[in-house]
């Protein structure tokens, strides 16, 4: 949606001037930061409709950044890292980022995954209708309040683990493969990417699940996906 804010962290001028000239052709507004305190002080004085941002910064560093956001914004946040181990991208989406692309990136590519985690997370908070409130033994979801009790304990979910975690509670007991549940929380296709999922699937596991290694509420379906597995619906 034309006129929605994007905030770019990173401190090469070069690459925040080439972005810049992507998004603004596309009719989003733009600011800029270089550094981790600039980025948190702009975030929280600005709240952009979605932030990309570098992992490695000079000071606070991306994870750090993202970190410290996670506290008060769902803002989606893409990171873009010049690593591209499948450690640095499980430590990004730990720490709250929604998405990873790595350096050298493609800008037309960046583009669309920019497109599609606006318009992914317009649809998926306008799905939410007040007093909707999913509840399960021992499991409670209040999709207007974007907040997860277990077994009478509030649990810190960031936006994305929140919303996979609620797209298996409005189905409980059907299986999603990873194709599926990344197309709709993603809004692109996976290209095999079952990473991404898994490691989001492994964090809310960690932070619901009495014990992650033996889960009784996200079940794996071997050769398939996921399901959130409940006796009483």
């Amino acid at each position: 949606m034309a006129g929605e804010t994007i905030l770019i962290v990173d401190d090469d001028e070069d690459i925040r001037e080439v972005i810049s000239l992507y998004l603004e052709k596309q009719g989003y507004q733009v600011i800029s930061a270089w550094d981790g305190n600039q980025a948190i002080k702009c975030a929280l004085t600005d709240n952009p409709d979605l932030i990309i941002l570098d992992m490695m910064l000079p000071g606070l560093d991306g994870i750090e950044v993202c970190q410290e956001l996670r506290k008060n914004l769902a803002t989606p946040i893409i990171f873009l890292s010049c690593k591209g181990a499948p450690l640095d991208k499980s430590m990004g989406l730990t720490a709250g980022g929604d998405d990873y692309m790595s350096k050298p990136f493609d800008a037309l590519e960046l583009m669309a995954r920019v497109k599609a985690h606006l318009r992914r997370n317009r649809m998926l908070q306008g799905s939410y209708t007040s007093g909707n409130i999913l509840r399960f033994p021992g499991l409670t979801i209040d999709l207007t309040s974007y907040s997860v009790i277990v077994n009478e304990q509030l649990v810190d979910l960031s936006p994305k683990e929140f919303q996979l975690l609620a797209l298996l509670a409005q189905k409980p007991n059907t299986v999603f493969s990873s194709d599926d549940l990344f197309q709709t929380l993603w809004g692109t296709e996976s290209l095999g990417d079952h990473r991404t999922v898994m490691v989001h699937i492994s964090n809310i596991r960690k932070k619901i699940e009495q014990n992650p290694g033996n889960p009784t509420f996200i079940q794996t379906v071997k050769g398939i996906g996921y399901k959130l597995c409940v006796s009483e619906v």
